[in-house]
């Protein structure tokens, strides 16, 4: 991994013609609990200044601010295929989105949840989606490589790197969470561990996004190993704000084009 206060690169994603980072939360105009990089537009903060820190971000990826492409995201399996930019005001409602068109830089956001970059760079498809719990638990992931093969890519010339995420250590869940996974496969187990509060477990958000992509054939996968609520000085953290009772959150960008 190489880093910047701005972002962070993945050297598995540093290949001829590809461009990506993993953007941090230092590095842009947003104050209060918003400092300073924020590029959540569903946030409270400064309109212009998201629009400000989004224009950093697409600057360091080589690409007009027009085409930082970010969806409204739903928590959904839903994955598009992106041809051209879309307006502002017109953002699709999806969690993945996948392109074999240069210039188009595919972001997603996150404030805990897995920001998972795809690239084969030797079909020339990219790919990015956005998975907390119910995504990955739903087929997000899956979906985006089905949607890169439709272009053209081998899923085992696939790398997916995951970045910055809620770590195992931080995320406890509750008992109904818990159950809802051994219904589904009594192997996801493996990914709870005790928790100090009675009937209560820690989660690995990273193992079970790692597993579902290996279990799908991904070719590489690579967890940058970095816990959002444990690093509040890089990191925006949606749990960290409950638990401190922080009015609002800013969003963690990551994004990736063809060069």
């Amino acid at each position: 991994m190489i880093a910047s206060p701005l972002l962070l690169r993945a050297e598995r994603l540093m290949a001829p013609g590809l461009v990506h980072g993993f953007f941090t939360r230092q590095g842009g105009v947003s104050t209060g609990v918003y400092e300073s990089l924020n590029g959540g537009v569903g946030s409270q903060d400064d309109p212009a200044c998201v629009a400000e820190n989004r224009a950093r971000m697409a600057q360091a990826l080589g690409v007009a601010p027009s085409h930082l492409l970010v969806p409204y995201q739903i928590h959904s399996a839903d994955v598009l295929h992106v041809r051209e930019p879309w307006a502002h005001d017109a953002r699709p409602r999806c969690d993945g989105l996948v392109t074999n068109v240069p210039g188009l830089a595919l972001g997603v956001t996150g404030a805990d949840c897995g920001m998972i970059l795809f690239a084969d760079a030797k079909a020339r498809v990219v790919g990015a989606c956005h998975a907390g719990w119910k995504g990955a638990f739903t087929g997000v992931l899956e979906a985006t490589l089905n949607a890169m093969e439709a272009l053209g890519a081998k899923r085992n010339d696939i790398t997916a790197v995951l970045g910055p995420t809620i770590g195992a250590a931080s995320y406890e869940v509750g008992p109904e969470f818990v159950a809802r996974f051994a219904d589904a496969d009594a192997d996801y187990a493996c990914f709870f561990t005790p928790s100090p509060r009675e009937a209560h477990a820690m989660f690995n958000l990273p193992g079970f996004i790692g597993m579902r992509l290996h279990k799908a054939g991904v070719g590489a996968f690579e967890d940058l190993g970095l816990d959002t609520y444990a690093d509040p000085l890089r990191f925006f953290s949606y749990r960290r704000t409950t638990h401190l009772r922080e009015p609002d959150y800013g969003r963690l960008v990551s994004a990736i084009a063809l060069a």
